[in-house]
């Protein structure tokens, strides 16, 4: 069972910060949880817990001696779907999935090396890490998505209708701009915006070294749309704007995108993520966002 007091505090801090209330009783029952699901699953406890911003993961052992991970789970719109990515991967690219309770969201996962992710290599050799990750994303975007997950057509759409009033929020002309330019890339691609499965949020410290591989895909937030918009996490990953060309480019021919297309929702990456800081209160476009744009915006497709 996990004990309250080993809740780690950058959990409760994140879920308190980010759901107030539903975050104070999702912590509250944690260690009920916990103890449910051990011995529904009959694992046995055998490690410290882990933590991310929404789940709690406790190494396990199975009864038939084989490591695991229990992933508890705060059930919002981006990670309902993990369990339909992983089905649907089956272990090929990504963290293989043992058990799914519907009802609450929690994983029984095989057990990768939480100690080890990719950020590591990246600090010696940032050209291979990338092309890691460019690797994963070939295999886990040739799945075609599965029925019911969110669709990069409808998110598009979204994006592109509250474009006007963000715009109207920034205060310098030059940001006004670019976030036009990035919606106009966009709108040239938002009504073919793919079918393939996609991972969304595959940077570094998502993917880990594994025993059957070297490294794995975990923490998908799985939706369906067009491989160039899974592209963004490692061109920002321990940003440098001038990795900015060599990265994207490496990406985008690592998941065999076509290379507008690719560039066009990489923008649309970009848009999505100041749309969200503008909603934030920001009045500015962030420094690193802009510096992506600019620089895909100078690319000839």
């Amino acid at each position: 069972m996990v004990d309250i007091t080993e809740i780690p505090d950058g959990l409760v801090e994140a879920q308190v910060g980010f759901n107030g209330d539903a975050g104070r009783e999702f912590i509250a029952a944690l260690p009920g949880l916990a103890a449910e699901f051990l011995q529904r699953w009959r694992l046995r406890r055998c490690g410290p817990v882990m933590h991310g911003v929404t789940a709690l993961v406790v190494p396990v052992e199975r009864a038939d001696g084989s490591a695991a991970a229990l992933k508890l789970v705060s059930l919002d719109d981006e990670c309902v779907g993990e369990p339909v990515a992983l089905r649907a991967w089956d272990g090929d690219g990504s963290v293989r999935l043992l058990e799914h309770d519907a009802d609450t969201g929690t994983l029984l996962l095989e057990r990768l090396d939480g100690e080890q992710d990719l950020a590591e290599l990246a600090r010696r050799d940032a050209r291979q890490a990338v092309r890691v990750v460019g690797e994963l994303l070939a295999r886990l975007t040739a799945v075609p998505a599965p029925a019911g997950l969110r669709g990069l057509g409808d998110m598009a759409a979204g994006m592109l209708a509250d474009v006007p009033q963000a715009v109207g929020r920034l205060v310098d002309e030059r940001d006004r701009r670019l976030l036009r330019d990035c919606a106009a890339a966009v709108a040239e691609v938002a009504g073919e915006p793919g079918d393939r499965l996609l991972h969304w949020d595959l940077h570094y410290g998502n993917v880990l070294a594994g025993g059957r591989e070297a490294w794995l895909a975990i923490d998908p937030k799985p939706l369906a749309g067009d491989p160039g918009f899974d592209l963004m996490p490692a061109i920002v990953n321990n940003f440098r704007v001038e990795d900015v060309r060599w990265r994207f480019d490496l990406l985008a021919e690592a998941v065999g995108a076509d290379r507008g297309r690719a560039r066009a929702w990489t923008l649309g990456r970009v848009l999505q993520n100041c749309l969200w800081d503008v909603e934030d209160g920001e009045e500015r476009l962030d420094g690193e966002q802009s510096a992506v744009a600019e620089a895909l915006l100078r690319l000839r497709a």
